[in-house]
């Protein structure tokens, strides 16, 4: 309930407010009391919307007291690290027995349209699948030398680079143990913050290269440091439609990936290669290593990527879906 620093990046030009404590919470035992009390409060709104499954109870307060309730449209984008390997089956018996009186249900990934068909049975006519966009012009700029606090490359060295919360699904210490296999003119930087952090350094030290490993924690504007990558990396055991893939891709960066959520259908062919099985340690090692000594594929790579990131993943075409479903005039 505390963490609220999501509204930093909201644009102070838009008129947004927050209730606080004059809104019934959504965290506590499911009780019809409390349903009811989310079912007035909805009341006063023309469009509710409710995003995954910490928001379940709004969704299950519509379904219990739908009189004179607003539209409700429920928006699912990712599992905790709880159901990174495994779903939970209450809430999936949950979501089945709550949304059907939603009038949309909506996802980013293809994996997530088919849990979302298959596993809470929700009808097809129903799912809404908006994949994730960025403004990928914005991510065409040349970045500064120095756009990563500390850190300047030397002439020769190849970075490989990460954006991630410092997460054990983010799986960052077989990272480090793929990058340990890999040419001494080869630097990792790993940009984020998080719980993982002492548990990478001490990996990076174990493996014998710590002096290589970078994390400079949690930086804004990733359009402006993105650039200074060779290769971006993303080690995840679980992903669903991973923005930071998107915004490689639009900064012309080389990919190699786990085959994780959605990341096989956000790439372009030429890039499927460089695709490895989750945890695969070897074969991220490898195909890194490909791409570390082969400039000319890593620029071939690139173009493709940030082609295809501007056709497919640009925010107008996302913005555009969510207008459409929402109502809302273009």
């Amino acid at each position: 309930p505390d963490a609220t620093g999501a509204r930093d990046a909201i644009d102070p030009q838009i008129r947004v407010n927050f209730p606080g404590d004059a809104a019934p919470p959504l965290y506590g035992k499911p009780g019809l009391s409390r349903y009811r009390d989310l079912a007035a409060y909805m009341r006063r709104f023309d469009l509710v919307l409710t995003y995954n499954w910490g928001a379940m109870d709004a969704v299950a307060a519509r379904r219990l007291f739908p009189s004179n309730c607003p539209p409700l449209i429920h928006h699912e984008d990712g599992f905790n690290a709880d159901e990174s390997r495994r779903l939970n089956w209450k809430r999936n018996g949950f979501r089945r027995l709550m949304l059907p009186t939603a009038k949309a249900l909506v996802v980013p990934s293809v994996t997530l349209e088919s849990v979302a068909r298959d596993v809470w049975h929700q009808p097809a006519s129903r799912i809404h699948r908006i994949g994730n966009g960025i403004d990928c012009a914005a991510y065409r700029q040349t970045p500064a030398p120095d756009a990563i606090p500390g850190l300047r490359k030397a002439d020769g060295e190849v970075w490989i680079g990460t954006l991630a919360g410092l997460r054990p699904v983010k799986n960052l210490t077989m990272l480090v143990r793929a990058f340990a296999m890999l040419p001494d003119h080869v630097r990792l930087v790993i940009v984020g913050e998080g719980s993982e952090r002492a548990a990478i350094l001490s990996e990076a030290e174990r493996c014998g290269v710590i002096d290589r490993v970078h994390l400079p924690g949690f930086l804004l504007h990733p359009d402006r440091y993105l650039g200074l990558f060779d290769v971006f990396a993303l080690s995840s055991h679980s992903e669903q439609f991973p923005i930071s893939l998107i915004e490689a891709m639009a900064s012309g960066l080389p990919v190699v990936a786990t085959d994780v959520g959605d990341v096989s259908a956000i790439l372009p062919a030429d890039q499927l290669p460089f695709v490895v099985p989750a945890g695969g340690e070897k074969q991220m090692a490898e195909a890194l290593r490909t791409l570390v000594t082969s400039p000319d594929l890593r620029i071939h790579l690139g173009v493709a990527n940030q082609s295809h990131a501007r056709e497919h993943h640009d925010e107008t075409v996302m913005i555009a879906a969510y207008r459409a479903l929402y109502g809302i005039p273009g």
